[in-house]
C-alpha cells in the first residue's frame, strides 16, 4: 500500500482547497444513501422473524456512521494507509453480517464495492470486494436448503455483481480524478492570475517610476542648472554690469516658474507648457533662444519642410529631446561657438538634429548619463531612433528619427 506523510497530505488538502475536495463527493453521497435506504427498506419489508429484520438493518445502519467518519475523508483525501484498510475491513465486516442474517442485504454491494475500490488500491480493492460478493454465496451453501436456493443458482448473480459494481466503482474514481484534475488547473489558474495581477502592478510601479525620474531629469534638474548658471553669471555681473546682471536674474526667474510649471504637469502627466498653444518648431527656438541668454553661444535654429501637426506624444519626445541636447551643450562641450538645431519635416516623418562645434567625446557608453539613455528610450516608445556620433574634437551631434507610421493620435500640438 502506498502512504503519504503528514506533510505531504497537508499540502495535497491545501492546493486543492477545501471546496474541490467536497463539491465533486455529492453524486457519490447521493448515491450511497439511495443504495443503503433501499436496502433498508427491502430488509424491512422481507419475509422472516424479527432477528432476520432488526440484525441485518443495524449492521446496515452502522455503515452510515462508519463511512461518515472514516472511509469519507480517506476517499476525499485520495490517500492510502492503514486507516483505509481498517475501514474496508470493518465496512466488509458489517456487510457479511447483515447478509449472515438476511440475503437481501446483497443489494448494499452496489454501495460496499465502489467505497472499497474509492478507499483501496486496486489489488486489495478486488481482494476485499471478492471476499464481499461471496459472502452471499457462502451463506447460500450453509442454509440454501431452508430458503429453496442453491450455489450454482445464486453464483452467476454474484458474478454479475462484481462485475457491475467494479465498473460502477472504476466510473466513480475516474470521476473524482478528474474532478480533482479540474480543481488543481482551476487552483493553478488562480495563482497565475494572482501573479500576473502582481507583476503587472510592479510593472506599473517601475514605469511610472522611470517616467518620473525621467521627467525630473528633463525639467527640473536642467532648470536648476540653468538658474544655478545665470545667478553665478549675474554675481560675476553685479558689480561692472549692473543691467546684464538684472536681466540673468529675470531669465532665472523665468526658468525657475517654467520649472514649477512642467513639475506640476509632470506629476499630471499633462501637456508640458513648452507645447500649450504652440508648436514644436516655436518651442524649440525658444529652447536655442534660452541657451542663448545663457551661454552666449551662436545658435542657429531652422526648420525644413512644411511643418505638420503631431502627435502629442511625438512633441513632447522631440522637445525633451532637445532639452537634454541642449542641457549637454552647456555641461559638455567646452570651446563650443556654434550649435544647429534642425528639424526637417519629409514625406518619411519627422527628424531632429542638434549638433556642436565641442571637443566632442569617444562614445563607448561610458559617457552616456542617464539623460542621454532616458532620451532613447523616450524615442523608441514612439517607434523611432536615436543616434548620438562624437568624436573627439569634431563635436557631437544628436538625431532623432520618428517614422510617419508613429505619426498619427488624437492629440496634436499646435
Amino acid at each position: 500500500m502506498r502512504n503519504h506523510s503528514p506533510g505531504e497530505g497537508s499540502q495535497t488538502g491545501a492546493y486543492y482547497g477545501p471546496e474541490s475536495g467536497t463539491r465533486w463527493f455529492g453524486l457519490w453521497d447521493g448515491f450511497f444513501a439511495v443504495s443503503y435506504l433501499v436496502t433498508a427498506i427491502l430488509l424491512f419489508l422481507s419475509s422472516g422473524s424479527q432477528t432476520s429484520h432488526s440484525i441485518p438493518i443495524a449492521a446496515l445502519t452502522l455503515c452510515v456512521p462508519w463511512y461518515a467518519a472514516v472511509g469519507r475523508t480517506l476517499m476525499i483525501e485520495d490517500t492510502y494507509g492503514p486507516r483505509n484498510l481498517v475501514f474496508a475491513a470493518g465496512l466488509v465486516a458489517l456487510f457479511c453480517l447483515t447478509t449472515a442474517f438476511n440475503l437481501i442485504g446483497a443489494f448494499a454491494l452496489f454501495a460496499v464495492i465502489p467505497m472499497l475500490i474509492m478507499s483501496l488500491p486496486m489489488v486489495w480493492a478486488v481482494v476485499l470486494a471478492t471476499v464481499a460478493n461471496l459472502c452471499p454465496v457462502l451463506v447460500v451453501a450453509f442454509i440454501g436448503e431452508d430458503l429453496g436456493l442453491s450455489v450454482l443458482g445464486v453464483l452467476p448473480i454474484s458474478l454479475l455483481s462484481i462485475a457491475l459494481s467494479m465498473l460502477l466503482g472504476l466510473w466513480i474514481k475516474r470521476v473524482v480524478r478528474q474532478s480533482k484534475g479540474r480543481g488543481q488547473l482551476i487552483e493553478e489558474l488562480r495563482r497565475s492570475r494572482e501573479r500576473v495581477a502582481r507583476l503587472s502592478h510592479e510593472a506599473g510601479i517601475s514605469a511610472e517610476r522611470e517616467r518620473l525620474a525621467r521627467e525630473i531629469h528633463d525639467t527640473l534638474a536642467q532648470g536648476l542648472t540653468s538658474i544655478i548658471s545665470l545667478v553665478q553669471a549675474a554675481e560675476s555681473e553685479v558689480r561692472d554690469a549692473p543691467d546684464l546682471a538684472v536681466n540673468h536674474l529675470s531669465l532665472a526667474g523665468r526658468v525657475a516658474k517654467e520649472s514649477l510649471a512642467e513639475a506640476r504637469d509632470f506629476v499630471a502627466a499633462l501637456t508640458p507648457p513648452a507645447l500649450r498653444g504652440g508648436s514644436l518648431s516655436q518651442a524649440v527656438r525658444r529652447q536655442a533662444e534660452g541657451l542663448i541668454a545663457e551661454t552666449g553661444l551662436e545658435v542657429r535654429c531652422s526648420v525644413m519642410g512644411e511643418e505638420k501637426s503631431l502627435p502629442m506624444a511625438v512633441s513632447v519626445v522631440l522637445l525633451r529631446t532637445v532639452q537634454e541636447a541642449i542641457a549637454n551643450v552647456r555641461k559638455h562641450a567646452q570651446q563650443a561657438r556654434t550649435v544647429d538645431v534642425i528639424v526637417v519635416f519629409d514625406q518619411g516623418g519627422v527628424r531632429l538634429l542638434v549638433r556642436d562645434d565641442g571637443e566632442g567625446f569617444t562614445p563607448d557608453g561610458t559617457q552616456e548619463g542617464y539623460g542621454l539613455r532616458g532620451m532613447q528610450a523616450r524615442v523608441e516608445e514612439i517607434d523611432g531612433v536615436a543616434s548620438v556620433t562624437s568624436s573627439p574634437g569634431r563635436g557631437t551631434t544628436v538625431e532623432v528619427s520618428v517614422p510617419v507610421t508613429a505619426l498619427t493620435g488624437e492629440a496634436v500640438s499646435g
